[in-house]
Order: C-alpha cells, then sequence, then structure tokens
C-alpha cells in the first residue's frame, strides 16, 4: 500500500458512519472512539479529495460522492470478509468461517437445528448466517453457500436441487372460530387475507397458478415472509406459508387443500472453487441433508 493511499480501516468506518448516520453511533458499532472515527473520515476525505458528509439537525447527510462511493467500499467489505474466511480455514481440518445466505423464513424457521447439530459435530466451525430474500452473488463472494428458492444461472456454481417445498393457505383457529371456515377459494373473497406489499417474481407466480387472487385486497401486506408468518400465527386473517411449518402448530389449519399447493424450488448453491474446502464441503452436505429430510425425502 503506498503512503498516500487510504487504508482499509478508513473504509469500514465510512461504511459505518453511513450506516449508523452519525460519529458517535458509528464509534459504539466499531468499537472506537468518536476522535479516532473522525479522523478517519478526513483522512479518507483528504485522500480521495471530496467532501463525504454534511452535517445536518438530522444527523450526518452522505455526498453523492459518498453515495458513489458506497459500492466500492461495500465490494471490499465482500473481499476482507471472503480473505478472512479462506485465512481461517486452510488445511484439512473442519475450521474457520463459512457464510450462508438463506431467505428469512428459512434461514429463522429452517436451518437452526441443521446448523446446530453441524457445529456440535464440528466445534471450530464458525457460521455466519445471511438473512435476506435478496439473491446475494457467490461469485462476488458475498457468501460461501445460498439457499435459494430460484436456480443458478451461472456455470461456476455447484447446485444440488432440493425440490418443491409445498405452501399451502393457512390460519390460526382463532381466526377460523370468529369467521367461519372457507369451503372453497372463492369463499376466500369475503375473508381478511394476508399478501405481499410489492409485485415480485414470487407473487406473479402464484397469481399465475391462481387468478382468482388477482381478485383479492389483503387486509395485511408486507414485503416480508416472515412477518405474514406471524400474522397468521397471531390469527390475522388467511395467508401463505409452508406445510411443513404449518404442522408444527395444531392451531394453524390448512384451507382448500385441494385447490391451492404451490411448490417453492430449492437449491443449494456453492461456488465451484469451494467443493474441495473442508468447512464448505461439510457445510454444503449438511444442508442438503437437512433440507431434504425436512421435505421428507
Amino acid at each position: 500500500m503506498s503512503e498516500n493511499e487510504p487504508s482499509w480501516d478508513f473504509y469500514r468506518t465510512f461504511l459505518s458512519v453511513l450506516k449508523e448516520g452519525s460519529l458517535s453511533a458509528a464509534a459504539r458499532g466499531l468499537g472506537l472512539t468518536q476522535p479516532t472515527v473522525g479522523r478517519h473520515i478526513d483522512a479518507l476525505e483528504t485522500a480521495i479529495g471530496f467532501q463525504l458528509f454534511m452535517r445536518s439537525p438530522q444527523g450526518l447527510v452522505p455526498t453523492d460522492a459518498a453515495l458513489d462511493l458506497k459500492p466500492h467500499a461495500e465490494q471490499l467489505a465482500f473481499n476482507a470478509a471472503a480473505l478472512l474466511r479462506a485465512a481461517t480455514g486452510q488445511g484439512n481440518a473442519v475450521r474457520g468461517t463459512v457464510r450462508i445466505s438463506a431467505s428469512e423464513v428459512i434461514a429463522i424457521e429452517v436451518l437452526p437445528p441443521m446448523l446446530a447439530a453441524l457445529n456440535d459435530r464440528y466445534p471450530d466451525l464458525v457460521i455466519e448466517l445471511s438473512v435476506s430474500d435478496l439473491v446475494e452473488d457467490l461469485l462476488r463472494q458475498e457468501a460461501d453457500i445460498a439457499v435459494r428458492m430460484v436456480a443458478a444461472e451461472q456455470d461456476a456454481l455447484i447446485t444440488r436441487r432440493i425440490g418443491g417445498i409445498p405452501l399451502g393457505l393457512h390460519a390460526h383457529r382463532r381466526y377460523l372460530d370468529k369467521h367461519g371456515i372457507p369451503e372453497k377459494l372463492e369463499d376466500l373473497l369475503n375473508h381478511r387475507t394476508i399478501g405481499f406489499d410489492r409485485e415480485s417474481a414470487f407473487v406473479r407466480a402464484i397469481r399465475k397458478r391462481v387468478p382468482l387472487l388477482d381478485l383479492m385486497r389483503p387486509s395485511f401486506r408486507a414485503d416480508s415472509n416472515l412477518a405474514q408468518l406471524a400474522a397468521i400465527r397471531a390469527g390475522f386473517g388467511i395467508g401463505v406459508c409452508q406445510l411443513q411449518l404449518a404442522r408444527r402448530d395444531t392451531d394453524i389449519i390448512r384451507l382448500c387443500e385441494n385447490e391451492f399447493e404451490l411448490p417453492l424450488e430449492t437449491f443449494v448453491v456453492m461456488h465451484e472453487n469451494l467443493k474441495t474446502t473442508p468447512r464448505c464441503r461439510v457445510t454444503f452436505d449438511a444442508l442438503v441433508e437437512g433440507l431434504l429430510a425436512y421435505l421428507g425425502k
């Protein structure tokens, strides 16, 4: 690194200030003092020749230069994290950090028992779980392994198809006791339903499969599958969730099962360069085995 080249620490500090909106909050998150955070930002501004933040009553407001710099700083963060995972996982022993990307419901409702069992077998393995419904880029090393609901398109990825996780319409017994049980899909027009607040490929797939859903106006909308699942469990109304999750609670009742079932195609994906890395190989295999068992295969 040249004498005038900014330290990686400055970019990490920059990202934290960008996220937190103040020097003090960024300092707490990074475990640094506020003056140190301020010095990092000053040094970075000096190096690039632009002001990154402006003070306002609401805190620090990023300039256009800061917003332009953000994706590059994020890429540095991804690369640094990938480098650390690779460095800590050298050798034949199963040790070091493996980063897994999965959707909200899968990450929170399905994977934890599998990951706990994996860690029991390999106590030196550190698991990072990225919880997001966005598809993280494995080629850019944003994650080592991903559980996805779409097939991988890149040739450099190893993909194992798990199968279709069945989705169905469900409601809590409390709701049905108050509002009655719909006997057919048309009856949903007279019920409180739970749906998405924005269009997506998944929503379009459901509507294509069940055109009647176009006529429904949900009483509860959320872009989070986990929030929708919570609303079903709270007795808010009728919504879509995985059959396996619904079976855990005898008060969650499946509805219109002869008219509505939608498979959610599921895949475990890993970059082919990681297939000989012990920590990634055993994690990939454990996820495949666990998800197949979850589907009863």
